[in-house]
């Protein structure tokens, strides 16, 4: 103990000075605004390029599981596809339509694959951290999915990273609908269970029934008509009685989220921009 006391008298000044120097920082980088941005932006570098690293590992003793997920869920999406056009096929007599219909939905979307390198699903409002940003040509708002169904929307993004706002996170409102009908709601989370979520305002004269399938609607530029969402598993009504609420399981498995797609919907930027420019126009006039 009196060793260490000399030590510390002895260097005293040396840590005084690094003390001074720690609360220097904290004052400047707190209390402005720019050089506050810039280490926010230094530091989330700096730990994305951490995430990845053990993300890399963490997937690489994954990847007999990922594979097999794949696989089936291509078979799955094949056999789909295959039976869409044998039906398209005998409605139209004509081979080459459902060929071309694919083609021309499929030409307004490019998927870019990323993968996931931070994740949490304990949270009230859950963050998805991917590896691909503004370089690889991602943008904020487009939508994020996996093989499974949807995963949720982008946040925030920098030069080669993203964040994203999943389903299980309590500001994600995604446009939602029954598959088959055209009766729509929004899908929300409100904690608790990382597998299921629900979906409000499905109107009183809706029909469908517990094990339907729920997709994305199409009504929002962010996901294109029909991605899985999940299947409906309880049904109440809501807190005025007018409208039904759904209880979904997820198709999405987010404790194991590994691979996802963002979907960049070459039209999407037009779309919102109209948008807002039509928000923008029946403004009343600022006095």
């Amino acid at each position: 103990m009196r060793n260490l006391w000399a030590f510390l008298v002895k260097y005293h000044h040396w840590f005084l000075f690094v003390i001074l120097e720690v609360v220097s920082a904290v004052l400047l980088f707190r209390n402005n605004s720019y050089q506050g941005s810039v280490w926010f932006s230094s530091a989330n570098e700096m730990a994305g390029s951490i995430y990845e690293l053990d993300s890399q590992v963490e997937t690489f003793f994954s990847l007999t599981k990922i594979n097999e997920q794949l696989t089936q869920r291509n078979i799955y999406l094949e056999r789909q596809v295959n039976e869409m056009q044998k039906q398209l096929t005998e409605l139209t007599r004509d081979s080459n339509i459902s060929k071309n219909s694919q083609l021309r939905l499929l030409a307004d979307y490019r998927l870019i694959p990323a993968k996931v390198v931070t994740n949490s699903v304990s949270k009230k409002d859950n963050l998805i951290t991917i590896d691909k940003g503004s370089a690889d040509g991602v943008r904020r708002d487009m939508g994020v999915a996996c093989g499974n169904g949807v995963v949720g929307m982008v946040y925030l993004v920098s030069s080669h990273y993203s964040v994203v706002i999943p389903v299980l996170n309590s500001h994600s409102n995604i446009s939602v609908a029954i598959r088959g009908s055209e009766y729509f709601g929004y899908l929300r989370w409100f904690g608790g269970s990382a597998d299921a979520a629900f979906v409000d305002d499905i109107p009183r004269h809706a029909r469908f029934a517990k094990g339907n399938e729920v997709v994305t609607s199409g009504y929002s530029s962010i996901f294109p008509p029909g991605i899985l969402v999940g299947t409906i598993t309880n049904v109440y009504n809501s807190s005025d009685a007018l409208s039904y609420r759904l209880k979904l399981k997820l198709s999405t498995d987010f404790g194991n989220l590994r691979d996802v797609c963002v979907i960049d919907d070459t039209r999407m930027k037009e779309r919102l921009e109209l948008m807002r420019a039509a928000e923008d126009s029946i403004k009343p006039p600022s006095n």
